[in-house]
């Protein structure tokens, strides 16, 4: 029951962007991808979500391989992307129902569970609201609601604090680590570490289309030679440093 990527490499049209990623993800466990702007996480994400397909390597989900059973993947993933993707013809109510529909949820568990989420993310009274109505930080709650519905095993979450305000965030670091709790498995790209490190412990660095360390953020702050003082804006400039110099 993890995540399993082994020697992935892939990007478009044949240009590797990603080259030899190694990464396992267990229940109960958070894992950060950081690093610059063009360093592959986007890629990476893609290819966990099906987008796009491996050169080589393979990606394997509680045994499931992707690229043999892609449905039955992909119905174990639920994915908070970071600009939010609505049809704007369905209210949120249609939204929500659409995602139970999609993951095979008992529906009267998932109103409650919905009822809940709504609730939190101040929401509740917006059911038959257009997504036109929605400012952009809502209709970030919408995706974040919509995915932690689905009650997948794998949870994908990408750059989700933008546009949130600090009760929203406060609420997302919850529900991230309620779900370690209860055995999921998340993998998050942030460039806000000060609000990842409250819900994630271990972070993988990008740098170039590889993996060059994994660790705590004390043990990526020793890799880089960052004193344990330092901002985390320190980082992103040591790995523009190394970046530039490759």
């Amino acid at each position: 029951m993890t995540l399993k990527i082994e020697h992935l490499t892939g990007g478009y049209t044949g240009v590797p962007v990603i080259k030899d990623i190694n990464l396992e993800i267990k229940p109960g466990e958070a894992l950060g991808l950081i690093g610059l702007n063009g360093a592959g996480k986007s890629t990476t994400i893609k290819h966990i979500l099906g987008l796009l397909r491996p050169q080589k390597g393979s990606i394997v989900l509680n045994d499931i391989n992707l690229t043999q059973q892609p449905t039955k993947f992909k119905r174990q993933v639920a994915y908070i992307p970071e600009t939010p993707v609505l049809y704007p013809e369905l209210t949120l109510k249609e939204h929500l129902e659409l995602t139970m529909l999609s993951y095979h949820l008992d529906e009267e568990k998932a109103w409650k569970r919905a009822h809940e989420l709504l609730k939190m993310f101040r929401l509740d009274d917006k059911l038959d609201w257009l997504p036109i109505h929605f400012s952009k930080g809502m209709r970030q709650k919408v995706m974040i609601v919509s995915a932690f519905l689905a009650n997948a095993s794998l949870l994908v979450i990408d750059e989700p604090f933008t546009g949130l305000d600090p009760l929203a965030v406060a609420n997302l670091i919850d529900l991230i680590k309620q779900a370690i709790a209860d055995g999921k498995m998340v993998l998050m790209t942030t460039h806000v570490l000060a609000d990842a490190q409250q819900a994630i412990s271990n972070y993988a660095v990008l740098n170039n289309g590889t993996i060059e360390v994994i660790g705590s953020l004390t043990d990526i702050r020793q890799h880089y030679g960052l004193k344990p003082d330092d901002p985390f804006d320190k980082l992103y400039q040591t790995l523009n440093q190394v970046d530039r110099h490759e």
